[in-house]
């Protein structure tokens, strides 16, 4: 077992785009960062491009399709490390088919939850045993200002007609797991909040995005790497506190 004082953290969906950017900039604290992708060859070149840059990173297969991979990844982090840090669960997927509830077809909002929410969810719970035994575990879902309710229930907000119901209401589960989570792991120490990334240039939107992925991971790095008196079962963007 490593007994390195170096934070150890988890980034899933870290091969490219925001989760990318998170894991270079929590490697850059001097962290050991685990890129988590389901594809091997994508995860090896994206920790390889990391550690050019001089930072610790390793490539860990994590794919939400495949529970036996998420089981297999918390045994390997268990056998070399013994514990971990700080977990970004940043994975995610839009599918075709998922539009405003009248239209929307049912699998593929099964599809979207299967891997925003399920996915997760079944993440957080086989990394739980590793980030008890960390000294301040920070838990980092990162959602989206869609899965705001307040934010929809107010016509005047500028995404307002953004009805997509799969991607939307799998980040308000996803805010949900934040909430009970942090109430779960109140007396533990360990932070758990939700991070809006904003509308940022990803694959996940064609590149549509107004904002860079280095200002969208602005608000996941900040509550991955949140001191002992910051807050937790929250939900935040770059600018400050959203409303669920």
């Amino acid at each position: 077992m490593n007994s390195s004082t170096a934070s150890i953290a988890l980034i899933t969906g870290a091969n490219k785009g925001i989760g990318f950017e998170i894991a270079r900039r929590i490697g850059a604290t001097g962290a050991r960062v685990l890129v988590g992708a389901r594809d091997e060859a994508r995860g090896e070149t994206a920790a390889a491009a990391l550690r050019v840059e001089g930072l610790d990173a390793r490539f860990l297969r994590v794919d939400l399709d495949q529970p036996q991979t998420i089981a297999a990844a918390a045994a390997a982090i268990d056998a070399e490390h013994g514990r971990l840090d700080i977990l970004v669960n940043n994975a995610g997927v839009v599918a075709p088919g998922d539009d405003r509830p009248g239209q929307a077809s049912p699998e593929a909002v099964r599809r979207v939850f299967e891997i925003n929410f399920f996915g997760a969810l079944a993440v957080a719970q086989a990394m739980l045993p590793l980030l008890k035994r960390s000294k301040a575990a920070r838990i980092v879902n990162v959602s989206s200002g869609l899965g705001s309710l307040g934010r929809h229930s107010d016509p005047n907000w500028e995404f307002s007609a953004f009805k997509v119901i799969g991607y939307c209401a799998s980040k308000a589960a996803l805010n949900m797991l934040t909430v009970q989570l942090a109430a779960e792991l109140r007396e533990t120490g360990a932070k758990v909040n939700s991070a809006a990334p904003g509308y940022t240039a990803t694959d996940l939107n064609q590149h549509r995005g107004r904002q860079t992925v280095a200002e969208g991971a602005q608000a996941a790095v900040r509550l991955a790497l949140l001191p002992d008196d910051g807050p937790t079962g929250g939900f935040f963007d770059a600018e400050g506190r959203l409303p669920w």
